[in-house]
């Protein structure tokens, strides 16, 4: 399993939560040639490659033949697109391939999973781009919750963040644009966009009487990756951002710092942290855990052998280390995989609010050259056998963060944090 990655940054924040593995495998959307031989949808067929495939046994395609039929023969568009358009070309409503693509998308959405999803050639541009790490928007992520748009977290210092949007906002509102029925990706679509303009958003939050209407001025997207400090009351504090490809190494020389230090209690902050590779994720545990310890497990149903992810064995911590792991709604994903790990293992207690609770697989499959299907493939089990729960891992101390104590910038959550730690002297 490759990068593990969730739903998506504004503009797409892909290494979180979404499991990217980059495999190429049978899919059996095939079937736009099968028993019906119009030239078109064959033509269209071949262009894509998917000419080679069948129809699955025992499904009948004629209906949706029948339907293509029908649209080539009667559709007229409700709007003319231009005040001198005669035809339905500027619509694109007769092009084939945009056809395809929304057979494609149908296919994927009958599914009732959130995070299984087609991506067209635009959507899956957007996609490479933000994993790569370039790109202008607002720096957030966001997800399907209860068929809501909802953000899980912002990025620390984006300008989501410094707007004021928090982890479980529900998005109402993007501009004008009503979020009801609109997926990730068209979201996604609407939020990112040049530096220096701005976006709005209408929210809904929790403990709040009446809606919120949140500007944001979009910016360039740095994504940070790890920060350290050694407080003055000796607690030393490790705030981890994401778990990119290089959070493994930047993990390390921060325990070694830590070690270093003398000081033998440890904050790990993941709040707000949506995730990133899984194998990063494993990497971190190894340094707390014994040689063989189940961290995690990918539960592939009867599709496949499961995946059980175990510690490499760094362990290099012995009974006098303190932990405690900072989550909140935007712990999500690789954050849910080690703070659950090591809560499990009573390496570590959690302290602040139930994290977000992304508790399947996803792989990128490719379709066709510059299409991709985002498909959810197995369940993440924790070391206990059970699923992370949809409403996340539950703190052992639970701290909320109230509007009064954000005005009066104070941090209960962390504040608990060390008054548990040093009680422990």
């Amino acid at each position: 399993m490759q990068p593990e990655n969730t739903n998506s940054f504004l503009s797409v924040r892909t290494v979180a939560g979404w499991a990217v593995v980059l495999v190429t495998f049978s899919f059996s959307v095939g079937a736009v040639v099968g028993a019906y031989k119009n030239a078109q949808v064959a033509s269209v067929a071949s262009a894509i490659g998917l000419a080679q495939f069948s129809p699955p046994p025992g499904v009948d395609f004629s209906p949706v033949w029948k339907a293509w039929t029908v649209i080539d023969e009667r559709f007229v568009p409700a709007r003319i697109s231009t005040s001198t358009a005669t035809s339905t070309e500027a619509t694109g409503a007769t092009d084939p391939q945009e056809r395809v693509w929304g057979m494609i998308e149908g296919l994927a959405s009958s599914l009732g999973d959130p995070y299984t999803l087609f991506l067209p050639p635009t959507d899956a541009k957007i996609f490479e781009e933000d994993i790569s790490g370039n790109f202008e928007g607002v720096g957030m992520e966001i997800a399907i919750r209860e068929n809501i748009l909802t953000v899980v977290s912002p990025l620390k210092d984006s300008p989501a963040a410094k707007a004021g949007l928090k982890a479980a906002d529900k998005i109402l509102k993007i501009d004008d644009a009503d979020t009801r029925s609109m997926s990730v990706e068209a979201a996604v679509k609407r939020i990112r966009g040049t530096k220096g303009t701005t976006v709005t958003f209408k929210v809904l939050r929790e403990g709040e009487a009446d809606f919120l209407t949140i500007p944001v001025v979009r910016d360039v997207i740095n994504i940070p990756t790890i920060k350290t400090e050694l407080r003055k009351d000796g607690v030393f504090l490790i705030q981890l951002y994401n778990f990119s490809a290089l959070s493994a190494g930047l993990f390390r020389d921060a325990l070694r710092e830590f070690k270093d230090s003398g000081s033998h209690r440890l904050i790990l902050d993941l709040r707000g942290n949506p995730g990133g590779y899984l194998e990063a994720s494993v990497d971190m545990a190894s340094w707390f855990l014994p040689l063989g310890s189940v961290v995690v497990t990918e539960d592939y149903g009867d599709r496949g052998e499961d995946i059980v992810h175990r510690s490499r064995g760094y362990n290099i911590f012995d009974d006098s280390l303190d932990m405690v792991i900072l989550v909140d709604r935007g712990s999500a994903s690789a954050s849910e995989i080690l703070s659950g790990a090591l809560q499990h293992y009573k390496i570590a207690q959690l302290v602040g609010t139930n994290t977000f609770g992304k508790g399947s697989v996803q792989e990128l499959v490719p379709i066709t050259t510059g299409t991709s299907l985002k498909i959810t493939v197995a369940r993440w089990l924790m070391p206990s056998g059970f699923q992370i729960p949809n409403d996340g891992i539950p703190p052992d101390t639970e701290v909320k963060i109230e509007k009064k104590d954000v005005e009066a910038g104070k941090d209960p959550q962390l504040d608990k944090a060390v008054e548990l730690l040093l009680k422990g002297e």
